[in-house]
């Protein structure tokens, strides 16, 4: 049996990581294992950066944002001989095993691994819920309730001045962050890469709101790298009644307290993550489905197709 597991996680922080290593080093100790914590993910496997964890180490951490291991991106980690490095650093250690929490770039190092003999296994933690094969990632709903609390805010001030305030939010190609938020602060527009993007008809939406709707104010949750947010705010003020305005919440979404349902996911996803590598599996990723907490083989998850979004693309449409 697993004696040594190590845990680390990667690429972009998400509200809810550390709950996670919290649960992976709590629930391991209490099983007997010895876990370790591998600092600023596998650039820091790389480097040997991994210390023991003890339970003391994750008291206090459950409502913190951010991770206590540190992050950092390797994109040499898919070269063979970065990977060999790694894996010596385990190996010198005794580290049988490793939790990997991060998006799919860190899955894919997860299954590289588990491939040369070290189990891994993958939460997903990220704020854009882009992670096919799981109903919600570790962070999102905290995400969410960062991005209502500051459309809710710019409502407020938009109503005031007979604004249309443009809020672009993360979601790295993922509508889900807009769209939840959109039908959430009861938004006029949302606008992702599955809606499309036509400007003439945004514009054409607002004359229609500010002219026979005699709207006060709109708002516009649109997902990043969809369109330059800043120069829609002043075609919108140029071609409609509305003083356009472009507020990008960037990694304000990422930081704060996890919330208690992504607190409560961490934990579920980190005790069976420490429950499979015991039972000598690995090259797998932790998912919740249907309100259950599950796992797939992380070469099925990375194929696994974006479930349709139009049911609630239709419920905002209906909203409307």
């Amino acid at each position: 049996m697993v004696k040594r597991i190590g845990i680390l996680t990667s690429g972009g922080d998400s509200p809810g990581m550390n709950a996670a290593i919290r649960a992976v080093t709590r629930v391991g100790l209490n099983a007997g294992l010895e876990v370790f914590g591998i600092y600023n993910g596998y650039k820091g496997m790389v480097e040997g950066y991994i210390e023991p964890l003890t339970r003391e180490d994750v008291s206090e951490i459950v409502n913190r944002g951010g991770t206590i291991l540190g992050s950092a991106r390797l994109p040499e980690f898919k070269d063979l001989e970065v990977r060999q490095k790694a894996i010596r650093q385990l190996e010198k250690r005794g580290i049988e095993a490793v939790v990997v929490i991060g998006g799919d770039g860190s899955y894919r190092g997860a299954l590289s691994l588990t491939e040369m003999g070290i189990n891994c296994i993958g939460l997903p933690g990220t704020i854009d819920n882009d992670i096919n094969c799981t109903d919600f990632t570790i962070g999102f709903q905290t995400a969410l309730e960062t991005v209502v609390d500051a459309v809710d805010k710019l409502r407020d001030t938009s109503n005031s001045h007979h604004r249309c305030s443009i809020v672009e939010v993360m979601g790295n190609r993922c509508g889900d962050l807009a769209l939840w938020a959109g039908i959430a602060c009861g938004a006029e527009i949302v606008v992702t890469s599955e809606t499309g993007f036509d400007e003439n008809e945004i514009l054409d939406r607002l004359r229609d709101l500010d002219l026979i709707r005699k709207k006060k104010h709109a708002i516009i949750v649109i997902s990043e790298k969809i369109t330059d947010v800043h120069q829609l705010a002043k075609k919108i003020s140029l071609n409609t009644g509305f003083s356009g305005r472009a507020t990008v919440l960037g990694h304000i979404q990422r930081g704060g307290s996890p919330c208690p349902f992504d607190r409560m996911l961490a934990s579920q996803m980190g005790e069976k993550a420490v429950d499979l590598l015991m039972q000598g599996i690995g090259g797998q990723c932790v998912a919740i489905h249907d309100n259950k907490i599950v796992s797939y083989p992380i070469e099925k998850a990375l194929c696994m197709p974006a479930e349709s979004r139009k049911p609630l693309t239709n419920l905002f449409e209906r909203l409307g």
